[in-house]
């Protein structure tokens, strides 16, 4: 996926979890929007390079938005926004085996399920061989070791996606909970256990209960980012 000319800095602060004060080459001090709700532990630190892009549309109330950083080991994607885009690209490309072969793909889909609040989940894929897939896309940068982990806080409506996944497989439907690594390090994803364990505890009884659980690295280039293949899950 392109991304937007980028232009390069250096963060000074991240506070009210969308703010980020960045100081550009040129010595200009901006504010940029910061579109990750996460903690973003080990995802910044003052000082750290940064790349932000900027937007004319006279509505944004800050026209600057923070892309990636660089914790010494490459870029970090921040801005979740773009997460699903590059995830259905990775899909159509094959990336991920066990989920090829399928024709359509629709994004954001509002999904009715008995006994749950209506939701919508990322992505559907139909038009294949076997079932529609259902797929949640979660952003990971959380790392402890040599493992990516997620969530980096507690999260109630991660849990509940996962209980509306185990529901779609029990139709007979895939459910599909898909992290997207989103920074270069780390060899393998597991659960974020000491940071929120009733998730953990839930993905590994979802996922022995048919849900499917894939981690996809996305790769970051000069001008874009890509998905580049599959991870070891490690439940």
């Amino acid at each position: 996926m392109q991304l937007p000319p980028l232009i390069p800095g250096r963060i000074i602060n991240r506070y009210k979890r969308f703010l980020a004060d960045i100081e550009l080459e040129d010595g200009r001090c901006v504010t940029a929007h910061c579109p990750n709700t996460g903690s973003m532990t080990g995802c910044w630190a003052p000082g750290a390079p940064v790349e932000i892009s900027h937007s004319d549309n006279p509505r944004r109330k800050l026209p600057w938005t923070l892309e990636r950083v660089d914790m010494g080991s490459g870029w970090i994607g921040i801005n979740t926004s773009r997460t699903n885009a590059v995830v259905e690209e990775a899909l159509q490309a094959g990336c991920i085996p066990p989920l090829s072969g399928y024709g359509i793909f629709k994004r954001e889909v509002n999904f009715d399920l008995p006994g749950h609040a209506r939701s919508r989940l990322d992505l559907m894929l139909q038009g294949g061989a076997g079932p529609d897939a259902l797929v949640e896309v979660k952003n990971v940068t959380l790392l402890e070791g040599d493992c990516l982990r997620f969530p980096d806080a507690v999260s109630v409506r991660a849990l509940k996606h996962l209980n509306l996944l185990k529901g779609i497989t029990d139709q007979g439907n895939r459910g599909i909970i898909l992290f997207a690594l989103n920074r270069p390090e780390g060899s393998c994803f597991a659960p974020a256990e000491k940071v929120d364990p009733d998730y953990a505890e839930c993905l590994r009884e979802v996922v022995g209960q048919g849900v499917e659980a894939y981690a996809l690295r996305i790769r970051h280039t000069a001008e874009g980012m890509h998905g580049e293949g599959g991870v070891p899950v490690v439940l």
